[in-house]
């Protein structure tokens, strides 16, 4: 009984005369694993990347915050540190997630809602929670 392969098992092994003999390491790349989903591990992380919903304030917290703007603005040639915490919505999803910058206020545009930070960052007013600073220890006293 013959083998299936008995006819070709000792022929010569063929080397090309025109193509340089290739690497083993480079003949295993070509067989190496690839992602037939492309894309979809990034799709997963960004499924699973947690975002926070935006908090609502009460009016009291409102008018906290009214009386703070009232305070940089009067006071704003002193170049106040102050650190402003403020909801950044997310571009990809629903909710987005709070910063807290600590910088010094350059302008406070009140028609486009907008607090200007002396490093050029716009904070929207709209999305402040909160901001501390010692400008307003007065605030606080008596």
């Amino acid at each position: 009984m013959t083998k299936s392969y008995d006819d070709i098992i000792n022929l010569p092994h063929k080397v090309s005369a025109t193509r340089p003999h290739m690497a083993a390491i480079h003949r295993a790349a070509q067989f190496s694993p690839f992602a037939a989903l492309t894309g979809y591990d990034a799709a997963i992380k960004e499924t699973a990347r947690l975002t926070d919903e935006r908090v609502e304030l009460d009016e009291h917290m409102k008018g906290a915050l009214s009386d703070k703007l009232q305070i940089i603005t009067d006071r704003i040639q002193e170049c106040p540190e102050i650190a402003i915490t403020y909801f950044q919505p997310d571009t990809k999803k629903n909710g987005g997630t709070y910063v807290t910058d600590i910088g010094t206020a350059q302008k406070i545009d009140v028609f486009d809602r907008f607090i200007i930070m002396t490093d050029g960052t716009a904070i929207p007013i709209d999305e402040i929670i909160n901001i501390d600073g010692q400008i307003f220890e007065t605030m606080y006293d008596g």
